[in-house]
């Protein structure tokens, strides 16, 4: 199967990858560093955070420019893993 017949993204693209976990001070550097991992040098400008109403969640979304869809499947596997991530979109 071709690149093309597995996504219909075409790469490289901007691409926002998304984490959700419970709120602490350092969830936001672990998604960063995992993204990082696959993706680096990841602009600060191109990092979100927003707590849930309630502050006890965090979602973090990183952009980034991706090259495969091989990458992607990569951050989300590591991502999805993580004990501290509850999902990954």
């Amino acid at each position: 199967m071709s690149n093309s017949e597995e996504t219909l993204l075409e790469f490289p693209c901007r691409f926002p990858v998304k984490a959700m976990g419970r709120a602490s001070d350092d969830f936001q550097t672990l998604v960063v560093d995992i993204v990082e991992r696959h993706a680096p040098g990841v602009d600060a400008a191109a990092i979100s955070v927003r707590p849930s109403n309630g502050g006890k969640w965090l979602a973090v979304t990183v952009t980034i420019e991706a090259h495969s869809k091989a990458q992607l499947d990569a951050i989300y596997a590591e991502l999805t893993a993580h004990e501290r991530v509850v999902w990954a979109l």
